[in-house]
């Protein structure tokens, strides 16, 4: 198992920015992919992007492209998730997960595909 845990979250205005972190712990963490999500009250949960255990690839969601960018540092254990250019329509919770393997696989952006999550933290961006 891998315990995962989210901070970061806050409320911005609209066109501002905001850096979440997801700490990871119980697993070697440059042998697991990890993700972001998001969930919108009373929607489904979201794929936001994804990077390999490398680090060396990135995937995201159409919505956040240009303006969201994944990293991580393995030697912290440590995901980032940069937002910039907020829009109201990001506000949500986000959540970071983690997949046992260090590739990225062709189902990346279905929560099924993750093995463990975190807890969330709170996104609001105003108008």
């Amino acid at each position: 198992q891998v315990q995962l845990v989210e901070s970061g979250g806050g409320s911005v205005q609209a066109g501002g920015s905001l850096r979440l972190s997801c700490a990871a712990s119980g697993r070697t963490f440059s042998r697991t992919t990890m993700g972001w999500f998001r969930q919108a009250p009373e929607k489904e949960r979201e794929f936001v992007g994804t990077i390999s255990g490398s680090g060396s690839s990135t995937y995201y969601a159409d919505s956040v492209k240009g303006r969201f960018t994944i990293s991580r540092d393995n030697a912290k254990n440590t995901m980032y998730l940069q937002m910039n250019s907020l829009k109201p329509e990001d506000t949500a919770v986000y959540y970071c997960a983690a997949r046992f393997s260090a590739y990225v696989a062709s189902d990346y952006s279905f929560p099924t595909a993750y093995n463990s999550w975190g807890q969330g933290t709170q996104v609001t961006v105003s108008s």
